[in-house]
């Protein structure tokens, strides 16, 4: 059994909630030394974007009220290099239902197989986004938004990631389907890469969620 100690933020200790955010907290620490490194540990800086996206990940209505958090929308969470986005969106994963939980895809990775495989790409993340079972959504993070080339598919030129997003936006509005972000681009960035309409759907489908701009690159 995993016992609470004094290394936890006061913030989350104090939390009064039907959830103990404690052992949460205790619970991602011992997953991030597991899948990472026995090193791994979380910030006392990164407090309230781990809380906030536990609450979400909870779904626990009372206190995402408190921080304003839509149960509804996904997640973009947004920091700059190194600071913890995957591994933090990957951990979330680790302890949570699998109700709750996502599929994890690099946006450089989707991509190489639009390079390859066309069109098609496209169709699997929104589409295909269903389980053949269950006809549930299927909800995804897509990884480091930003960082994919420009690539072709027999020539044809096309900005993959704001098919995809601006797809998923319909299914959203249609049967709730979520996707998550994990991007170093801020909201004018992501207009300039993507143009108005992306940036616009994205204010409807997403809880913004950020670390802040000079949080400690973990990596080193």
């Amino acid at each position: 059994m995993i016992e609470p100690h004094n290394s936890i933020p006061h913030e989350i200790r104090t939390i009064q909630s039907h959830y103990d955010y404690t052992i949460y907290w205790l619970l991602i620490e011992k997953k991030g030394k597991e899948i990472y490194h026995p090193k791994f540990k979380l910030h006392e800086e990164d407090t309230t974007t781990i809380l906030q996206l536990l609450i979400y990940f909870l779904q626990d209505a009372p206190m995402a009220q408190k921080y304003k958090i839509d149960l509804r929308k996904g997640i973009v969470l947004t920091g700059p290099v190194g600071c913890g986005k995957t591994s933090l969106m990957r951990l979330m994963n680790q302890v949570l239902s699998t109700n709750h939980q996502h599929m994890m895809r690099a946006c450089r990775e989707i991509a190489f197989e639009f390079a390859t495989q066309g069109f098609e790409v496209i169709q699997r993340y929104t589409r295909g986004s269903f389980n053949q079972y269950t006809e549930q959504t299927v909800a995804y993070c897509f990884d480091d938004l930003g960082l994919e080339p420009v690539v072709q598919h027999y020539g044809n030129i096309c900005n993959v990631m704001a098919e995809i997003l601006l797809s998923r936006y319909d299914f959203f509005i249609r049967y709730k389907m979520l996707t998550h972000i994990t991007t170093n681009l801020n909201s004018q960035e992501i207009e300039d890469r993507y143009g108005s309409r992306v940036r616009s759907r994205c204010r409807e489908m997403f809880n913004l969620v950020s670390f802040n701009t000079d949080s400690v690159d973990k990596r080193s």
